[in-house]
C-alpha cells in the first residue's frame, strides 16, 4: 500500500507543502490528493487589486501540477474525523465523498473576522476570499461619482485595500477606522510615509475608533459616532476556518490547530497545521502571525518533517522569523518595512517606487513558486523506510 497524503486547501501554505512533498518522496511510495473548492490558486495578497476591477492571471490547479504526482481534487471539505482520519468532502453539484488519509496536511486557512459586530455579515463587504473581493468589485463599480466608501481595520489588508480604492476611484470620498493609531506598529520614517500618501490620495483618517455595529448607511462607533457609508469594507483580521472546530484536534482559542515546531498536531501525530490553520511559535517564541510570509515557510517545514518521518532522516531544525512587512498603496507606492526576527519593526524602510517594484517582486516571487512545484530535480526524491498503511508513523525517526 502507499501511504496516503492528503492536503486540504491550495492556497499559498497548502499548494507549497503538496509542491514540495511530491519532490521529497518518492511516487512509488506515496499518492498526494490536494483537495480545494476553487479550481485555481488564488493569489490572495492580490484580492484587493481584484476587488478595484483589475484583472488577476488564472492559475488553474490542474496545469500547476500536471506531471508532478499530486492529484488535484476539486472539491469542498465539509467534514475531518482526525480519529477515524476520514475527510468528508462536497463536489458543489450535490455529491458527497469520503477519503482517507495516513498523514493530514490541514491549511484550510481563514475567513473574515467579524468580532461578533452586529451588522457585518449583513452589511460590509471584504477582501478575505476570492469571492468576496468580487462582490466588492462588483459594488465599487456601480457606485456614482461622490460616493462614500469606509474601510474598517488598520493592518495592512486595510491599508492596501483603502490605498487601492482610492487610487483606482478618485472620485469617491475614502475613510479608514482604525482602533489604533494610522500605522501605529511602523517606524517613524515608513508612519510619516503613510500618512503622506493618505493625504496625497485623499483618504480620511479616523484614528482610535472603535467600531460597534455596522448598517445599510454605514457604522456606529464605540463614541456613539455615526461615519456615512454607501460601501463598507470590513478588514479587521482573519479567523481560522471552522472545520476545525467541529473535530477533536486540540485548538486555541483562534480556533487554530496547536501545533509543535515541526507543524504537527500535538494532539493527532498524523496531522499537520500550515498557513492560518496553524498556531505555531516562531523566533522569541511569539505565535506567527496569518500571513503569506508565514504559511509559506510553515508550509515547507511540515513538508520537509514528514518527509524526514516517513524517510528515516533527520529531522529539520530551524526557527522562522520574519525579515520584512511588505505594504501596496495602491499600484505605485508602498512600504518595506525591515523588521527583526520576531516581527518588530526597525528604523529602516523603503517607501515609494522602489518599495512597489520589491513589493510585485515579492508577490511574483510567492506565485512563481506555487507554479512551479518540482522545480527541484528528481534526484532529491528519497524512497521511503518508515512503515506505511494504516498505521500511524512513529513520532521521530532515525
Amino acid at each position: 500500500m502507499k501511504h496516503r497524503i492528503v492536503v486540504l486547501g491550495a492556497g499559498y501554505a497548502g499548494a507549497h507543502a503538496a509542491g514540495r512533498l511530491a519532490r521529497r518522496l518518492h511516487a512509488d511510495d506515496i499518492e498526494i490528493t490536494l483537495v480545494n473548492a476553487d479550481p485555481d490558486f488564488v493569489e490572495r495578497v492580490r484580492l484587493h487589486q481584484l476587488a478595484v476591477g483589475q484583472d488577476l492571471r488564472p492559475r488553474p490547479l490542474r496545469d500547476i501540477f500536471a506531471g508532478t504526482g499530486v492529484r488535484v481534487r476539486p472539491a469542498r471539505v465539509t467534514a475531518v474525523d482526525a480519529d477515524r482520519r476520514t475527510v468528508d468532502l462536497a463536489d458543489g453539484h450535490g455529491g458527497a465523498d469520503q477519503i482517507g488519509y495516513d498523514t493530514l496536511v490541514y491549511a484550510l486557512g481563514s475567513t473574515v473576522a467579524e468580532h461578533g459586530v452586529p451588522g457585518v455579515a449583513e452589511h460590509a463587504q471584504h477582501v478575505a476570499s476570492r469571492q468576496g473581493a468580487l462582490r466588492l468589485r462588483e459594488r465599487l463599480h456601480d457606485l456614482a461619482s461622490g460616493a462614500t466608501v469606509l474601510v474598517v481595520g488598520g493592518g495592512l489588508t486595510g491599508i492596501e485595500a483603502v490605498t487601492e480604492i482610492a487610487e483606482a476611484r478618485p472620485d469617491l470620498d475614502v475613510a479608514i477606522a482604525t482602533r489604533g493609531g494610522l500605522g501605529d506598529w511602523l517606524s517613524d520614517k515608513a508612519r510619516r510615509h503613510l500618512r503622506g500618501v493618505f493625504d496625497r490620495l485623499g483618504i480620511t483618517a479616523h484614528e482610535h475608533t472603535d467600531v460597534v455595529r455596522v448598517d445599510q448607511t454605514g457604522v456606529l462607533t464605540g463614541t456613539a459616532e455615526r461615519i456615512p457609508a454607501q460601501v463598507t469594507v470590513w478588514t479587521t483580521g482573519f479567523a481560522a476556518d471552522p472545520i476545525a472546530a467541529a473535530s477533536t484536534l486540540a485548538l486555541a482559542d483562534t480556533g487554530q490547530i496547536v501545533v509543535d515546531e515541526t507543524m504537527r498536531s500535538i494532539s493527532h501525530p498524523d496531522v499537520y497545521a500550515v498557513g492560518d490553520a496553524g498556531l505555531a511559535e516562531g523566533a522569541g517564541g511569539r505565535p506567527l502571525r496569518m500571513s503569506c510570509a508565514s504559511g509559506i515557510p510553515m508550509a515547507w517545514k511540515a513538508a520537509d518533517a514528514i518527509a524526514a518521518r516517513l524517510t528515516g532522516r533527520r529531522m529539520p531544525d530551524n526557527t522562522i522569523g520574519y525579515v520584512q512587512q511588505c505594504v501596496s498603496l495602491g499600484r505605485h507606492d508602498g512600504i518595506i518595512q525591515f523588521v527583526t526576527t520576531d516581527d518588530r519593526a526597525k528604523p529602516s524602510a523603503l517607501t515609494g517606487r522602489t518599495a512597489a517594484r520589491y513589493k510585485e517582486f515579492v508577490c511574483a516571487g510567492a506565485a512563481w513558486s506555487v507554479a512551479h512545484p518540482t522545480i527541484l530535480l528528481p534526484s532529491r526524491r528519497r524512497r521511503l523506510t518508515a512503515t506505511v498503511g494504516a498505521e500511524p508513523l512513529p513520532a521521530t525517526a532515525g
